[in-house]
């Protein structure tokens, strides 16, 4: 997805809230497709006295116009939605819009996708299960230039890093193996990976190839024992 250079417009503020008001609060952009979701999560901001959910976004062009016009402090952002490369936003707003940093909600706990995300820019990373007890820190964490990733996944994040630490597969290999060892098909993981089946079938190659493993059931076995697969 190509994020428009757009013209940034001055951050909306309540007109009823004192200056000191504005300073304290945290201003953020909540984005997620799913309704009730959204729903959920801003119930989640809306209880904290320090946050303002500013706007909200349902698809990623929203998103883009919602961060150059308000600026916000925090963007949550849900990777899933319709409309474009979530990761590849994430990229490009913390190019263009370096003030405003990422909080990623989403469903998948594996450490690969979190691995992903946090090299892509996002600061914060929050399960969607967990949400309700960790958004809010995540968010705050955020605001101050501080990391946050939920505990669960933080945990499996540094048995990742250790894999990639044996210098045996890159990040996009240890990606298209976890697909693999989840049963995604080579032209499945094409689609998600945004990758030709023709290249996903050479990063296939490679992994049996680097771990001397031939079966799928064998791979399966590596991933779970170094915790890739998620919950």
């Amino acid at each position: 997805m190509d994020i428009p250079h757009l013209r940034l417009a001055p951050a909306i503020a309540d007109a009823s809230d004192s200056p000191d008001d504005q300073e304290e609060s945290i201003r953020v952009v909540l984005a997620d497709d799913h309704v009730q979701m959204r729903r959920s999560l801003r119930l989640v901001l809306d209880g904290e006295e320090d946050v303002q959910v500013i706007a909200e976004a349902d698809d990623l062009a929203s998103v883009v116009r919602h961060v150059h016009g308000h600026r916000p402090h925090v963007l949550v952002l849900d990777l899933g939605m319709s409309g474009g490369s979530g990761m590849e936003a994430v990229r490009q707003l913390r190019e263009r819009s370096p003030e405003t940093q990422i909080v990623v909600v989403t469903m998948d706990e594996s450490p690969v996708f979190a691995h992903r995300a946090l090299a892509a820019g996002a600061l914060g990373f929050v399960t969607k299960e967990m949400a309700d007890e960790q958004l809010a820190d995540a968010v705050r964490q955020a605001a101050r230039g501080e990391r946050y990733v939920s505990p669960r996944v933080a945990a499996r994040l540094d048995s990742l890093d250790a894999v990639l630490a044996e210098n045996t597969l890159t990040a996009r290999e240890l990606e298209v193996l976890r697909l693999i060892a989840l049963g995604h098909t080579s032209v499945e993981i094409a689609r998600a990976l945004q990758l030709s089946p023709r290249t996903v079938e050479t990063h296939r190659a490679r992994i049996h190839r680097k771990l001397g493993l031939r079966t799928r059931a064998e791979l399966v076995r590596y991933a779970m024992d170094r915790g890739l697969m998620g919950a």
